[in-house]
């Protein structure tokens, strides 16, 4: 996809991300105005004749049969050159130039947004491939179809196969980059901790500028890492990590999100966290996890809290989260009864009393459940032995 200089972000991911955009009902009349054109701009520049028509059925953009047809005719007259460099190379030219004329092809129909023939293309291209990294390249393009189209099963498959490309060698570099996509992947798949540890490998050897700038790659970072990490790696890896730590300033609120979790000054997260929701609600990969990244956000900071205290007012931890005596109650006892939080309320006094699980007796009753299944398993296998 189109990253000319490699640190510039994919246009057609910029163009998907603004289509998200149009279609979010919290987004303004006035900026929506603004991102139709921007909108019809890319597609106009890009002769996108089959986006185009998807966007018209989805009422994104309205119909004009003349620019379809504009755009198509532009598309066919583009695509029998690109076929007849493909047969000038298979006569003339050697094994490398049929190869970058297969690939112009595909990049062609990517470019265009023909999903089913850039892939079907990326494959033809691939069979005349030899080289690890080459074949890389190309599950990076498929990788980068599958984001715009948001196919996870198609971004799964290439992750699956980039890894087993990588087994018969491939650089560092591609190992690198696979591992934000594959984080990407995991984030957009509610996989909070697994996209965390993949983004927190990958934040001093960053090269994926095609998927998003550095700052947006650093907020993705620190908001999977801090519904997943215990309060010491968060410290060694998040807080005091130096790559965060330069760019943190420039993202609105994430700085006083972060530390304010880490220095228990409950308030303030609060405030900050209330500014970072608009944020989260309008990421195309974020949004539809909105909701559940909520309710674990607040999971983390009740339990931090609680952990504290063997017994605490409802009134004090009302004051320290800047909130009310009611909000308080009422949220607590939602994740109490969905067993998020080892708490109970007395109501009468006014008091929260926590009864925090004992790991080691977890551990006992774990093992006896697991022996007495061992025991049973063998018991009926000593019957049929017997017979």
């Amino acid at each position: 996809m189109d990253a000319a200089d490699g640190t510039q972000q994919s246009q057609q991911l910029i163009l998907a991300h603004n289509v998200f955009l149009l279609k979010h009902p919290d987004v303004s009349d006035i900026e929506k105005v603004r991102l139709r054109d921007e909108v019809l701009n890319s597609v106009l520049s890009n002769d996108m004749a089959p986006y185009y028509e998807t966007l018209v059925i989805d009422k994104v953009l309205e119909s004009d049969q003349s620019v379809l047809d504009s755009m198509r005719a532009k598309n066919e007259e583009e695509i029998k050159k690109l076929d007849e460099k493909i047969a000038d190379a298979e006569e003339n030219l050697g094994e490398s130039e049929v190869r970058e004329a297969h690939l112009a092809k595909s990049l062609y129909y990517i470019r265009i947004s023909e999903k089913e023939k850039a892939l079907e293309q990326l494959k033809v291209t691939e069979s005349k491939t030899v080289a690890v990294g080459q074949k890389m390249d190309l599950v990076f393009y498929t990788l980068q179809i599958g984001l715009f189209y948001m196919d996870f099963d198609l971004i799964s498959k290439s992750i699956d196969k980039a890894k087993n490309l990588f087994e018969g060698g491939g650089d560092w570099e591609r190992k690198n980059r696979l591992k934000v996509y594959e984080g990407l992947y995991c984030m957009s798949t509610r996989n909070f901790k697994k996209a965390a540890n993949l983004f927190l490998d990958s934040i001093s050897t960053f090269t994926t500028y095609e998927l998003f700038p550095y700052d947006t790659f650093i907020f993705y970072t620190v908001l999977t890492s801090i519904v997943t990490l215990d309060r010491v790696s968060l410290k060694q890896k998040v807080v005091d990590a130096p790559e965060i730590l330069t760019v943190i300033g420039k993202i609105p609120h994430l700085s006083e999100f972060l530390n304010s979790l880490y220095d228990c000054h409950y308030k303030s997260f609060f405030l900050a966290f209330a500014g970072l929701t608009e944020q989260i609600k309008l990421d195309q990969y974020l949004h539809p996890h909105f909701r559940y990244y909520m309710r674990e956000v607040r999971t983390v900071v009740y339990s931090q809290f609680l952990e504290s205290y063997k017994s605490v007012t409802i009134e004090a931890m009302a004051k320290a989260f800047g909130v009310t005596v009611e909000f308080i109650d009422m949220e607590l006892s939602r994740f109490i009864a969905a067993g998020k939080l080892h708490c109970k309320i007395d109501k009468v006094a006014g008091i929260l009393e926590t009864n925090r699980p004992d790991a080691k007796n977890a551990l006992y009753q774990a093992t006896i459940k697991q022996g007495d299944f061992l025991l049973n398993r063998i018991q009926k296998l000593s019957r049929v032995i017997d017979l």
